[in-house]
């Protein structure tokens, strides 16, 4: 018999986990009868998600985050395949860059709030920079790894070809990298999610109804449990939304394009 592999459980795998814990947190619920102060059964936290999502303003404030993030990783991903492409062009900007790297890439977003309300403020422009600083560095190393992977063969060919600088780097080294460029997409994707989440419990209201943080800082001073799950949970189904559909979708209908799948 065959033994079960990762891609063959897939999605159907992860429904039955998700499913079964939901019934396990039900039934402990049920038959503990802690109090929903500390712990709201699933009913009560679906529900709160349906009622808020239908009548509050929780729709919109997800908008605004999901608006804030997009821009956020557009400029980080703008910003790192400029940096990329010149680090590659002369050993001291590599070198430059590199080094910059090294350094911001463990700092975590959070740390520099300080520096950033007293340059930004604690408007939308204090969330951007805390966005593309959690989303630029992994972009960088990802990128600059799948530019150095790139067989020397394929440049050679393109100059053969006689192709400019600009179209070996764009229809050969980007295509060829492209593998890299998704997956430091995705680690910044992830680490600018939690940054984003964070920095709107800290700053509050941003725009007219805020964001998905300042949902969940709402809940928790109204002492709203089955709010404060109801909005966990949601940034769990974005988070896997984003992951198993949207990056998904990218890579296939990018691959089919290009000719590559």
């Amino acid at each position: 018999m065959k033994p079960l592999t990762h891609k063959k459980l897939g999605r159907p795998g992860r429904a039955f986990w998700c499913i079964l814990l939901l019934i396990l947190w039900e039934s402990w619920v049920k038959i503990s009868r802690v109090s929903p102060m500390l712990f709201p059964s699933v009913e009560k936290v679906l529900f709160t998600l349906w009622d808020d999502l239908l009548y509050g303003n929780l729709l919109n404030q997800t908008l605004s985050s999901l608006w804030l993030i997009g821009l956020g990783l557009a400029i980080s991903a703008v910003l790192a395949l400029f940096l990329s492409l010149l680090s590659i062009r002369s050993p001291i900007l590599m070198s430059l860059v590199d080094t910059l790297t090294a350094i911001a890439h463990p700092l975590p977003g959070l740390a520099l709030l300080p520096l950033i309300i007293m340059w930004f403020g604690t408007g939308t422009k204090a969330i951007l920079a805390i966005i593309v600083h959690s989303a630029l560095w992994p972009m960088i190393l990802n990128l600059m790894a799948g530019f150095s992977s790139v067989p020397e063969i394929y440049i050679d060919t393109g100059r053969n070809l006689s192709m400019s600088s600009a179209s070996i780097t764009l229809e050969i080294m980007v295509r060829a990298s492209f593998g890299y460029l998704l997956s430091g997409i995705k680690i910044g994707w992830a680490r600018a999610w939690r940054a984003l989440i964070s920095a709107e419990m800290v700053f509050g209201a941003v725009g007219d109804n805020g964001g998905i943080g300042w949902y969940l800082l709402n809940q928790r001073t109204f002492m709203d449990t089955a709010g404060l799950f109801a909005g966990i949970i949601l940034v769990i189904l974005i988070g896997i939304l984003v992951e198993d559909v949207v990056f998904r979708t990218i890579e296939a209908r990018t691959l089919t394009r290009w000719g590559m799948k």
